[in-house]
């Protein structure tokens, strides 16, 4: 276990989609929980293997009061027609947000670590993190969706009102 230092966003690991993990062995473990002592260190809601310089479709959620979230080769199986926008940023773009458009309900398949197929239903927050994530490892970032990219002022006035 350790904390891996972010990889920069203009680095060529985020141009393409990441890797399929293959093999869900120890090598895939040890990224879990590498990937899970730099998302606390960063004091982040959400990290993906690629932040951190790993060509693979691993990526951590945090769920807060639910746990932590392994999603391992995420794919989005089904999601509900309404949306909500709402403010976005990234660990990897700081001091960026932006407002972005996303499904209220989703329904997303992944891999546990033992490569069994799992699949849940999430919403709100958790579904708009889940997104984020899930776009972060095909590489996009939330900034190429964003309705608006809110200026600075419009950052401390948001904040100070939260």
């Amino acid at each position: 276990m350790s904390v891996k230092k972010l990889v920069k966003s203009e680095h060529p690991i985020f141009n393409q989609p990441a890797n399929p993990v293959e093999h869900f062995d120890d090598q895939l473990k040890q990224t879990l929980m590498d990937i899970e002592d730099s998302l606390y260190a960063l004091e982040g809601s959400a990290l993906s293997a690629n932040q951190i310089g790993i060509n693979q479709q691993v990526a951590i959620v945090d769920m807060e009061m639910e746990g932590l979230l392994q999603l391992i080769n995420p794919k989005i199986k089904n999601q509900s027609e309404e949306t909500i926008t709402d403010l976005e940023g990234s660990v990897s773009l700081p001091n960026v947000f932006g407002e972005v458009e996303r499904n209220k309900m989703i329904v997303v398949e992944s891999n546990d670590v033992n490569g069994n197929t799992v699949e849940l239903t999430a919403y709100d927050d958790v579904a708009r993190m889940i997104l984020h994530t899930i776009d972060q490892l095909n590489g996009i970032f939330f900034t190429e969706k964003a309705k608006r990219i809110l200026s600075e002022e419009e950052m401390e006035a948001y904040f100070e009102y939260e």
